[in-house]
Parts: C-alpha cells; structure tokens; sequence
C-alpha cells in the first residue's frame, strides 16, 4: 500500500508545474518534464546518468543530441533552443562497438515511459539476446536501490520481456520475426543492431508504429535504428544512405568521441590511439567526456586490423568483405568539380551496359597523364536501347547538366553484337547507324576487374588513376556494394549493383587491355 500511495504521488509530480516542485533533489523535481536540452541534461545528472554532451570529431554527434532528438520527437535543435521543421521523426544512430547505443537506447525508453503517460514501445533487437542487453539496462535504471522514485512507477511485475509503469506507458520485447512484428501498433520501435536484421522483418517492421498524445505530449509514431554499420551490403548502409537524403535523422560517433577525458600524464607521443584523438581527449570537461576507457581503447585497436578497426569502432567506413572492388575508396576516388574538365586536353569515352532491364552508361575523360575521369552517369529501368542512343547522342544532356562532348568511342559488353531475341535489334549496329564508334572488348570478367582494380590502387604505390564524379551515384553505390557470392569467386548478380561496374568496366577494357595475339591495344 505504501508504494502504491508512493507511486501516486510521484504521478502527480508529472504534471506539476516547474513553479510548484519542491527543488531538484525532491521526488516531485525528478519528475517534471523537461522542456530544454539543458533541462534534460539536469534531469539526467540529478539521476545519475551521464550521457556524452559534445562530440570530438568534427561533423559526428555526441550521444546526447539523439537522446535530445528522440525526447522531443524531432522538434528540438540539439544545440539551442531551435525548433525544428519538417525534421524526420524516425533516426539511424551509426556508432562504434561498445559507443553506448544499447544503453542509450534504454535510457530513451526510460525517458519515454516517465514523460508521456501512456506510451507504447517495443524493442526490436538482431537477435533476441540483443534485444534483452536493452532490456536489462532499463531494468537497472529502474533499480530501487539506486533509484527509488524512479522504482515507485513500476506497475505490477516486471517479467521477462514486459515492464509497465504505473501511468500506463510500457515497452516489450519483440522476436526476430515477421509474425511477431506484424501485429504491433505502436508509437516507437527501437531497433538495436539492425545490420544483423533479417531484410524481410526490417520490412515488415516499417509499418508497426502509429502516433498518439500521451499526457502533454504529442508522439510522433517512429522507427529508431542503432547499430554499428558492419557490410557495405547490410541493413544499416541502405538506412545510412537514406538518412543522407534526408529521410531520417543521422547521429553518428566513434570511439573517440566517447572516450573519457584524457589525463595530462599520459603522452600523446607513441599513444595508440594519437592518430585518432590527436590529442583533444585532453582536458576534456566532464559534460563532454565519454565513457570508454582509454587503455580499453589501446587493447582493442592492437587486437584488429586496420579495416575492422576504421569500420567497427571509428565508423567511418563499412568492412569490405567479399567485395568485388574493395580498393574503392570514396574518400580518395570522389571528385565535386568538373568545370575545368570541360575544356580540358583529353580523350572523351563511353562505357555502357545495355542489359534488357538495367541498362547503364559511364561518361568519362580520359587526361594526357592517362588519368580517367568519369563525368557522368545515365542508369535506365527497363529503357529500350534506341533511347539510350538518344540519350547519348545528346551528351547525356539535362536541366542541370550540360552536354558532353562526343565520345571517341563506346566500350559494350560483346554480347550488344548479338540480334536481341526481345527487340530484334543489336545494339552494336544501332550505336554505329548513330554514329558511334564501338568496341567490345573480349576479355573475360577477372580479367577486365583487374583493369578496374589497377587503376583504383596501382601496385606501384603510385597515384590512382580513375575518379568518378559525386554524381555518378549508382556507379559509386555499386562500386561499395558490388560482392561475391558466398563461397565463390563469381560476382553476386541479381541485386542491381554489377551494371554500372559492367559499363566501367568495359571501358576499361577498352582502354587498358593488349590483345593476346597481336599485341595491339584493342
């Protein structure tokens, strides 16, 4: 009984004003709601949860703005009193292993659960363990012996998989599967490592959530992903790329943005970690200071390699096992400006894939050092190949682009030599009636993506020697996600990303390959 009169008490100090709370340290202050970011950093420290408020490297986020953006559903600037418009509710958090995203992710709930009476939440993990890691932390957060008011909202029994509170809101866990998935309607799902999600439950699970007001709060119905991005062919990469379009709200940090503050003592000179921090984990302030620990760091970087390393804890790019073209890197391959290529002295060349469904053609400039610049980039869904003539006798030529100059020749697969058995055309005879020029090299696949491969990492250790432009968007994406299939050593096809490398590599081909016989280049 005393809990229960504890409990309503505790539920009344919900909805108190800030006006009428007895003060920081009551039980009433630890449950007003706050309405700032700054407020909510209170919150947290008057409860003893210290959450990263700054990030160290520049253009991440600290862990703070996600809990910033998930507690005032998208309407918030993390840093100010901004609000926002028109801002995704639905967000991906991109962070390194052991950054935090599971607590973090039971920390929103928890925030959720106390300050919108009546929520709905369920927990989506890439395996059942994973989900229960979440659970267990929302369950210490509840712990009376650390935090009694907070325990005093706890309705009934906690069981394995369920806790409610008093006010009605509660959060369940979720099985890894489509039947369990589809009948949940519910404001939030929040996905723990979504990179080992099955793809046909991470579809199913777009369509679980519904908005709803809870209490003074008007919840907007949304999926939160957080995971680390393992592959270029995952769940998380699709969920990255769409978050870079704007579609849902990216917060992304690594290791060194959540490593605790650095102590004057240790040097910098000879530190494992120096390539990473640089130094600025020194002096950190303890608002901004994170919770990974700096000799835990050191062990982890001497027990992996460089890729696992940069992909699983600094995040900056997916692990490139099983690719196709893993020396792409679009770091050093991308280029923005291609003004002064306009009129550069050079040689213009074409690639192109003119498969039945997929069809795709490169654009590119060849330089008097022999440097290949591809421009340009046109990717056709099941498009007739006169079209795409068309389009290139146009020079590929749109509203925001220009035209490009013609090319000397056109780089085809050997089969465009072939009377299609849909069309009764041949691609070769259509693009010489059009006036181009055309080659179709005839060497095989490996042979034609070591070309490719060449002149993305020259053995020598020289300078690569092909760049593709910013635009060229499925070229680029495809040139990341382009694998083999498990256990072979033949490229994976049926998932759209081997057209734009056929059309490069063609070109290639064409460019940099002798003839077996006559020693000429082709």
């Amino acid at each position: 009984m005393l809990r229960k009169k504890a409990a309503v008490r505790s539920l009344d100090a919900l909805s108190a004003d800030v006006s009428e709370v007895s003060g920081p340290e009551g039980v009433a202050g630890r449950f007003v709601r706050p309405t700032t970011p700054e407020e909510l950093a209170g919150w947290l420290a008057a409860n003893q949860i210290e959450i990263a408020r700054e990030a160290m490297i520049d253009g991440h986020a600290a862990p703070f703005e996600y809990l910033v953006h998930t507690f005032f559903e998208g309407r918030l600037s993390p840093r100010g009193h901004k609000t926002l418009e028109n801002s995704p509710a639905d967000c991906v958090v991109w962070a390194n292993r052991g950054g935090g995203k599971t607590y973090l992710g039971a920390v929103a709930t928890m925030l959720d659960m106390v300050f919108k009476p009546g929520i709905e939440i369920r927990v989506l993990g890439g395996s059942l363990e994973q989900s229960k890691r979440m659970y267990a932390h929302l369950r210490r957060l509840f712990d009376p012996a650390v935090r009694p008011q907070l325990a005093e909202l706890i309705s009934g029994k906690i069981t394995e998989k369920r806790l409610a509170l008093v006010n009605g809101s509660e959060v369940e866990l979720l099985a890894q599967s489509q039947t369990s998935v589809r009948g949940t309607r519910v404001q939030k799902l929040r996905c723990d490592e979504v990179d080992l999600f099955d793809p046909l439950v991470w579809e199913a699970a777009q369509l679980t959530t519904r908005s709803k007001r809870c209490g003074e709060v008007e919840v907007v119905g949304s999926v939160e992903c957080l995971s680390t991005m393992h592959e270029s062919h995952g769940v998380m990469y699709d969920l990255v790329s769409e978050a870079r379009r704007g579609s849902r709200a990216l917060f992304r940090w690594g290791v060194a943005d959540v490593l605790e503050t650095c102590p004057a003592s240790r040097a910098c000179e000879g530190c494992a970690l120096w390539s990473d921090c640089k130094g600025r984990a020194k002096g950190r302030s303890g608002s901004s200071a994170g919770h990974v620990r700096i000799d835990d760091a050191i062990a982890a970087k001497r027990r992996v390699a460089l890729n696992v390393w940069e992909a699983e804890m600094l995040c900056r790019r997916p692990r490139r096992t099983g690719a196709v073209v893993p020396e792409f890197d679009a770091a050093e391959h991308i280029f923005q400006d291609d003004l002064a290529l306009r009129g550069a002295p050079g040689t213009w060349l074409v690639g192109m894939d003119p498969g039945l469904r997929v069809s795709v053609i490169v654009w590119g400039l060849l330089d008097e050092q022999g440097t290949l610049h591809i421009v340009d980039e046109r990717v056709g869904e099941d498009v007739i190949a006169r079209e795409n003539i068309q389009a290139m006798q146009a020079g590929l030529a749109r509203e925001e682009v220009e035209a490009w100059p013609k090319p000397k020749w056109v780089a085809v697969d050997p089969a465009a030599l072939q009377r299609s058995d849909q069309t009764g055309t041949c691609v070769y005879k259509l693009l010489g009636e059009a006036g181009f020029k055309v080659k179709a090299p005839r060497f095989s696949v490996r042979h034609g993506l070591e070309q490719l491969r060449a002149r993305l990492r020259p053995a020598s250790g020289d300078k690569p020697r092909l760049f593709i432009h910013a635009r060229c968007q499925r070229l680029i994406e495809s040139l990341a996600r382009y694998r083999y299939e498990t256990g072979s050593d033949q490229p994976r096809k049926g998932d759209g990303f081997d057209h734009a490398v056929d059309a490069l590599r063609y070109l290639v081909m064409a460019l940099d390959s002798v003839h077996k016989t006559t020693g000429r280049w082709t």
